[in-house]
């Protein structure tokens, strides 16, 4: 068997805490801090990379700043997960760019058999371009086919604090959105872990 060279490299992250799964489709036992249990015969990239969220909180208050989790944003996904991790509420974020679109398919591919009895809340900007709406109404209607409910809102959010204070009050299980928030991710996990607005139930799935 060809032994897969490790994603570890284009991390700030430690190498001992990153996991790497090849399968296409998560199974539904799917569980992020096991190793995968069986072999895909797939191409030599990972479809994720998962990482204990706790542990990336130990690193961060490593350093007397925060930084972004990569080096270099790769395509992988990667999932910050916390000990008790669900998909029973996500929270996904939806800007209106095919990006962002294409973000939330790859993630129901890989996690579809994990969330059919989820409940699932899509934040849209306020004002979508007409050219965009039906791109908006496809998402709507995906993720609805893919969870037991979808509620869907439209807020002008801008900065991923914004996001994870919504999740928090809203106790959402999983944040949903885009690699280009990591570096100020970052900065909010650096600065709010375990103060009064800390959730230990929200975990994060990073993509481009």
């Amino acid at each position: 068997m060809e032994i897969k060279t490790s994603y570890a490299a284009k991390f700030h992250l430690p190498e001992q805490i990153l996991k790497e799964y090849y399968c296409p489709q998560l199974t539904a036992d799917f569980s992020p801090s096991d190793y995968e249990r069986e072999f895909c015969e797939s191409d030599e990239i990972p479809s994720l990379i998962s990482v204990d969220l706790y542990k990336v909180l130990d690193w961060l208050h490593g350093s007397d700043l925060p930084k972004p989790l990569e080096k270099e944003v790769c395509e992988i996904p990667v999932l910050l997960y916390v000990s008790d991790f669900s998909t029973q509420h996500l929270l996904f974020h939806y800007d209106g760019t095919p990006q962002s679109a294409n973000l939330i398919k790859r993630y129901i591919a890989l996690f579809s058999n994990l969330i059919s009895d989820s409940k699932a809340t899509i934040i849209s900007p306020s004002f979508i371009p007409k050219s965009k709406i039906r791109e908006e109404q496809e998402i709507i209607q995906l993720v609805s086919q893919s969870t037991r409910e979808t509620s869907f809102i439209k807020f002008n959010f801008s900065r991923i604090g914004d996001f994870w204070s919504y999740a928090v009050k809203q106790n959402c299980t999983l944040l949903v959105t885009t690699k280009e928030y990591q570096a100020d991710l970052a900065k909010v996990l650096f600065h709010f872990y375990k103060g009064k607005m800390w959730s230990s139930r929200l975990s994060f799935y990073l993509s481009v």
